[in-house]
């Protein structure tokens, strides 16, 4: 029997989040984005080694921390250096949801130069997500004339003080 290369359901590149307290990052997954829970296999004592979740078209998956394997989660090694961004129909209500299911957020949505509704948060797992709703086809050509004005107006990006 031949397997497929890439799973029907499954993306290319898929999203793997360490997590400590993966039944409560599930949880809080579930309630913040609506995610869907494909899949646990835990460990005999309880721990979960690997889940599957669905939000929206996103396939994500996530394990226990396990220092022994090299498995660290972002509040072990003092925060992420990776952003999970998806789009949804209502970016607004979207990290309204998740900012009162216990999400920070990090960059209030609003309407950006690249042609999404996007706002930034922060789980209680110290994972990052950017969540989006497209609003307006933007050329490569626009894009950078936008980006930048943005800078001419806003000096140096604040990620990069430089």
């Amino acid at each position: 029997m031949t397997a497929q290369a890439i799973p029907d359901g499954y993306a290319a590149g898929i999203p793997y989040l360490t997590v400590k307290d993966a039944a409560a990052a599930i949880a809080f997954y579930q309630r913040a984005f609506g995610a869907e829970e494909i899949l646990r296999l835990p460990t005999p004592d309880g721990q979960i080694m690997h889940a599957e979740l669905r939000i929206g078209a996103v396939n994500l998956m996530l394990s226990e921390e396990a220092p022994q394997w090299g498995a660290l989660s972002p509040q072990t090694i003092g925060g992420s250096a990776t952003t999970i961004m998806f789009y949804v129909a209502d970016a607004d209500a979207a990290v309204a949801q998740a900012e009162s299911a216990g999400a920070t957020v990090t960059m209030p949505v609003a309407d950006q130069f690249w042609g999404d509704r996007s706002g930034a948060l922060t789980d209680p797992f110290g994972h990052k997500w950017m969540i989006s709703t497209h609003i307006e086809d933007v050329s490569a050509v626009e894009m950078q004339r936008r980006a930048t004005a943005m800078f001419a107006d806003n000096g140096p990006c604040s990620a990069n003080p430089g």
